[in-house]
């Protein structure tokens, strides 16, 4: 396989990935809708702080899983070792079991001293005793999807993920339904109205172990019918160097551990939102309703949107670290910037207009999908959290790059560097300046934004590497103002005529088609880079049409 069709290969692999985070986002936005009917803003709070310590407990087991399984078997596979890619596999299940299981136990049974004592709100300990058993079946998920991503295959990932996302939608809107009504009778019986919305986000929380199962059980299945095939593959491995369990146990343990810490330190900053959030609107005389409520805004609308972009990059980031790694084992340093320029400008050309959308069309959009809240607050929060969404998105893909120049440590000095300068300016803005829930999403874009100029410096120190600006963000800019104006005019022109729920529908995919035609006239995208993609015969066929191709 020559250079151009692997990188080709390299940007379909990742653009499954990114279709299937987008799908599974996209189903994440259309169910929180009716489980946001049913569970409210103050149960959204109950289901946002479970899920926030549920997320730092993954990040500790399974988190690091299928980056780091993807990482040492293409590793080895690169070079033709294929029992030893298959003995890292059995010693990440090990691994698996062990931590996802003890943490599992930890989360399980000391579910009411976090719920109460670290994060101020007692009534989530339902939902967090729910979630604690998912920590297990996600970690050794992780390792399946790890296996395959490391063989080069992004499919079994992808599917997996939108199985998961469908099973967990039916399933949490069912499960708030039911828990729901027990909680109305145990609220009366008690006298404390707390129960409803707190067995709601409990009963929301049951989607997200049986998605895990089902997608586990499916994954499963996959990877015991393509094990025959890759056991012929190791019956064939002439390879000298075999590695012993014990080697495989600490080369993972090495892998792992910088993984973690990094991943831990990025996403343990919702979990320090939370805390520092409740217990200081707490200390400032504001009802344990009130916060709540505002909580469940942030993780309810805020955040959903927020994600959909964000998956784009998470998705190239996973596809991007085994492709990158046979690169450093094989390539030259120039292919590795050639690469990494790629996928940064790929990302960016979603990311850039999708701020710009936020900033436009923030009332509309969550009008239409959470059509029965009140999305003032919401609109506003993703107005100023609009810039994040590029932030987030470059600084996920640049941790990625530098994990897969296997520079592990990098990433959690960085990480926490600007973690430490998010808990300072988020303090600054709660406690002085009290600026409430706003203050939780400015300081998230100080913490991205750092994050972004701190990767941005180590790669420069260790291969000499300086993102091309015209291409990858001046270009998309320009384009994505175009596609602002675009949208503000068609969507008022609309509105005036048929209202705005239809404005908004017809809005999107306005700003959709002059966002392409300008980063195509605006030479953001080349012919020849056009017809790599999907139906690109078809696309240049359109562009030449309209002319919008320079020179022609």
């Amino acid at each position: 396989m020559g250079a151009k069709q692997k990188e080709k290969n390299f940007m379909v692999q990742g653009s499954i990935l990114a279709i299937a985070g987008v799908i599974t986002k996209i189903i994440g936005a259309v169910y929180r809708i009716p489980l946001m009917n049913i569970v409210g803003d103050e149960g959204m709070g109950y289901y946002s702080v479970a899920f926030s310590i549920y997320t730092v407990a993954l990040t500790l087991t399974s988190y690091s899983l299928p980056l780091a399984v993807s990482k040492l078997v293409s590793a080895r596979i690169a070079v033709g070792q294929y029992r030893n890619a298959y003995k890292v596999l059995k010693g990440a299940f090990a691994f698996a079991l062990l931590s996802g299981g003890l943490v599992a136990l930890i989360i399980f049974f000391g579910a009411e001293f976090i719920a109460s004592d670290i994060m101020s709100m007692d009534m989530s300990v339902y939902a967090l005793r729910i979630l604690a058993p998912c920590i297990l079946v996600v970690a050794l998920l992780g390792v399946l999807r790890g296996f395959f991503q490391g063989n080069g295959s992004m499919v079994p990932t992808a599917v997996s993920q939108i199985l998961e996302q469908i099973v967990n939608a039916v399933a949490s809107v069912a499960g708030a339904y039911l828990l729901l009504q027990v909680g109305l009778d145990l609220a009366k019986s008690s006298k404390n109205q707390s129960f409803g919305p707190a067995y709601a986000a409990a009963g929301g929380t049951v989607g997200t172990i049986a998605g895990a199962f089902f997608a586990l059980l499916f994954i499963a299945l996959l990877a015991w019918a393509y094990l025959k095939v890759f056991r012929r593959k190791m019956r064939r491995d002439k390879s000298r160097r075999k590695e012993s369990y014990q080697q495989v146990y600490k080369v993972l343990f090495i892998t792992i551990v910088p993984v973690i810490l990094s991943a831990t330190v990025s996403n343990i900053s919702d979990f320090v939102d939370n805390a520092l959030f409740s217990n200081i609107m707490a200390a400032q005389g504001y009802k344990k309703t009130e916060y709540a409520s505002l909580l469940g805004i942030l993780s309810g609308q805020y955040a959903t949107m927020i994600n959909v972009p964000l998956s784009v990059a998470t998705a190239l980031g996973a596809s991007l670290i085994p492709s990158l790694v046979a690169t450093v084992q094989t390539g030259s340093r120039k292919q590795i910037h050639q690469k990494i320029t790629s996928v940064v400008r790929f990302n960016m050309c979603i990311a850039i207009p999708c701020a710009v959308g936020f900033l436009v069309l923030a009332r509309p959009i969550l009008d239409l999908l959470f059509f029965t809240q009140d999305n003032g607050t919401a609109a506003r929060m993703l107005q100023i959290g609009a810039i994040s969404v590029v932030f987030f998105c470059l600084s996920t893909v640049t941790t990625s790059v530098l994990q897969g120049l296997d520079d592990m440590i990098s990433p959690v000095k960085n990480s926490a560097i600007a973690l430490g300068i998010h808990v300072v300016s988020l303090l600054l803005m709660m406690v002085v300046f009290e600026w409430n829930i706003y203050a939780v999403v400015l300081s998230k874009i100080v913490f991205s934004g750092a994050l972004c100029i701190l990767n941005a410096h180590t790669l420069r120190g260790r291969i000499s590497y300086i993102q091309e600006q015209k291409l990858t963000f001046m270009i998309p800019t320009a384009a994505s103002a175009v596609m602002g104006v675009v949208t503000l005019v068609v969507h008022l022109l609309f509105e005036l005529f048929a209202g705005e729920h239809v404005a908004t529908i017809i809005a999107i995919p306005a700003a959709v088609f002059a966002y392409a035609a300008a980063l195509v006239l605006f030479g953001g995208v080349t012919k020849e880079e056009v017809l790599d993609m999907p139906k690109g015969a078809t696309l240049v066929n359109i562009c030449q049409k309209l002319h919008l191709f320079r020179g022609e």
